[in-house]
This record gives structure tokens, sequence and C-alpha cells, in this order.
């Protein structure tokens, strides 16, 4: 299934010998790190890598990066099955900046979308960081909407969106 996550770039499932590359795609978005402080270091990647939801196995987490021959082009954190089943969750997506603003992001959604819906997946779900136009923008742009939901974490405010997907030759 990882490799069906995108038409245009390889795709692979990053473990720990990755870390650099993630750390190098994430000194590129500064914009996003002024709504979710702190910054990235090597270990929070790492940590990210691993982290687990409650009652999530290392089975249902795809921890995937996107790459443009040698070069890592967008990440994505993705739980399956949370936070219920037939849902899949993105905990973490990052494009980077040279391949933003040419709808690279969208592709990868719209991609990843269509293979979670052609492997029964019927949702697709994360949070943004309140107060970040940018974030909300993208993924406003790419069908997500807001549920009215609002959670609250060490004094920051996440507004979960989602988007029920359909799969290919279905009618929406």
């Amino acid at each position: 299934m990882v490799q069906e996550m995108s038409s245009r770039f390889v795709v692979k499932q990053l473990d720990q010998e990755d870390a650099e590359d993630v750390f190098a795609l994430c000194r590129t978005n500064e914009i996003f790190y002024q709504f979710h402080p702190p910054f990235a270091t090597r270990e929070s990647i790492l940590e990210d890598m691993a982290a687990l939801p409650q009652g999530k196995e290392p089975k249902d987490k795809y921890y995937l990066g996107f790459y443009d021959h040698r070069r890592l082009a967008a990440v994505m954190d993705l739980i399956l099955d949370y936070p219920q089943k037939g849902t899949a969750y993105i905990g973490f997506f990052m494009v980077d900046r040279d391949y933003q603003g040419r709808g690279v992001g969208s592709e990868i959604i719209r991609d990843c979308g269509a293979c979670l819906a052609g492997n029964g997946y019927s949702r697709l779900r994360l949070a943004i960081d309140q107060g970040n136009p940018q974030s909300e923008a993208f993924w406003t742009k790419n069908g997500l909407v807001k549920t009215g939901e609002e959670i609250l974490r060490v004094g920051r405010a996440y507004l979960p969106m989602e988007k029920l997907l359909k799969a290919e030759g279905t009618k929406e």
C-alpha cells in the first residue's frame, strides 16, 4: 500500500536512518513552527517516528517519505484506524518549501486519499493549530472541513478537520 500513496514520488517508510532528511525538510518550513513550536530537532523527529496514540500499535503507523529521486519532497505521519476504524489520521504532513505553491502537497493528499479509499478507509482526519492560516487554507483547499471540536493541550488549541473519502468510480 505504501507505494500506492503517490503516482509521482517514490514513497518509503522512514526510519531512524532517515531522520536527517526529515530534519533538513523541516528546516525549510519556518512558518509552520511559528504556530507549532518548538522547532524540530533530530531528537524530536525520532520521537515522532515512534509516537503512537493510546491503543495503537506500530503496525498501524506509517511515517512516510515522498522522494523525488533522492530528495525528500514531503513527509507524512499516518495512523490507520484512528481515532476509529475506517479513519486514517494524518498526525504530521510537511512539504519541502521548494515544492510548495506548485500543487505538490495537494497531489500527494489526493493520491493518498484515493489509495486509502481503495483500501477500505472512509474518512481522512487531522488537526491543525488554531490560528495557522497557511494550514487551514491548505487543508480546506483539499476538501477537509472543521468538525467544530477544539482540542486543548499544553496551552495550545488544535482544530480537528476531516474529509469523507470516496473510492474510485463512486459518485460524490
